[in-house]
């Protein structure tokens, strides 16, 4: 006997069609599996070897290596903010074999350079994974007089404009985070850039700047010698190897949550199978045998998901910045 499937009247051609449209994709992807296995990956980080992003990618190529037999190559291409690099990866033939592997300052560079900058973020480029996030923390030093949120905003309100923060640099994601703080809280603090978390974080630590937005990690063991104090996380929810300290939004600055992210891009007209076959290569990295606990050391926190993930984060980013850049009268060094 034959079976044959049953469709009612009028949904047989869609029935068709679906199946068309599934069987054209699976082929696709198998397509662009067998072309992404065969030529070597290129993953451009526009910062130097050792960084917490340059890091992230040397751990998912080394993920997708082993589990697909295809060769990923870290191009550090480091300067201008990261723009050298962008700009190579959007100017690159679109066959997935170029990608970015991009920080929070693709969005913030985006944001400052609204005219000056050499690609855009949306059209030049087409999303594949959110592959991290790293959570970010206000702190002071241990001989600053506040030891809560409240207590930091309500001396920065007396005498307003006579506290000073560090942060890596102008314009830099830390940099505006604590602007977005200032105004969710108004309050005014004065501005010191450095050319470097460490600088920045050594000099809060001995008392000759008063506070700083900072990632959890590179906090940490300052904390525990007792040189710094965390008031509060910028995450959505508390942290969980400071589950004592209250986020920004219980405190009642809900508008006051900023991350640090990392995201895979390809150039803007890869082929759809092609951009699939990555996003499920990544995912698949993502959830390999060590990799938490080594992006953990970076204060990364594996994400993954589909590429409209990293799409929404990208254009909540875009539509976030410019008016805290505006209000606050930040220009590009």
């Amino acid at each position: 006997m034959t079976h044959r499937a049953f469709f009612p009247p009028g949904r047989a051609g869609r029935a068709r069609r679906g199946l068309g449209a599934i069987l054209f994709i699976a082929a696709g992807m198998f397509a662009a599996s067998t072309a992404l296995a065969q030529s070597a990956i290129s993953f451009v980080v526009a910062a130097t070897p050792g960084t917490g992003v340059d890091i992230l990618a040397r751990v998912i190529g080394k993920e997708i290596l082993a589990n697909r037999g295809t060769a990923v190559v870290v191009d550090n291409r480091p300067g201008a903010s990261g723009n050298i690099g962008a700009e190579h990866v959007a100017r690159s033939r679109p066959d997935g074999t170029v990608l970015l592997v991009a920080a929070t300052t693709f969005a913030t560079n985006a944001a400052l350079n609204t005219t000056r900058l050499p690609y855009n973020p949306v059209k030049d480029f087409t999303p594949i994974a959110l592959l991290g996030t790293g959570a970010l923390c206000l702190v002071v030093g241990s001989s600053f007089p506040a030891n809560s949120l409240q207590e930091f905003i309500a001396a920065a309100r007396a005498k307003p404009g006579s506290i000073n923060y560090a942060s890596p640099g102008n314009g830099t994601p830390q940099h505006l985070a604590m602007e977005l703080v200032k105004q969710e809280a108004g309050i005014d603090l004065f501005h010191v850039p450095y050319k470097g978390t460490g600088g920045a974080l050594s000099d809060v630590a001995g008392g000759h700047v008063s506070a700083m937005i900072a990632p959890i990690h590179t906090v940490t063991p300052l904390v525990s010698a007792g040189k710094l104090k965390v008031l509060a996380v910028m995450s959505p929810e508390r942290f969980a190897g400071m589950a004592k300290v209250p986020t920004f939004k219980e405190l009642g600055l809900p508008r006051a949550q900023v991350d640090i992210w990392y995201g895979l891009f390809a150039p803007a007209g890869t082929a759809p199978a092609t951009i699939a076959q990555l996003n499920k290569d990544v995912n698949i990295a993502l959830k390999g045998n060590g990799v938490a606990q080594s992006l953990a050391k970076q204060g990364i926190t594996p994400a993954g998901g589909p590429p409209q993930l990293l799409a929404a984060k990208l254009q909540e980013e875009l539509n976030r910045w410019p008016s805290i850049i505006k209000a606050a009268k930040i220009t590009v060094d």
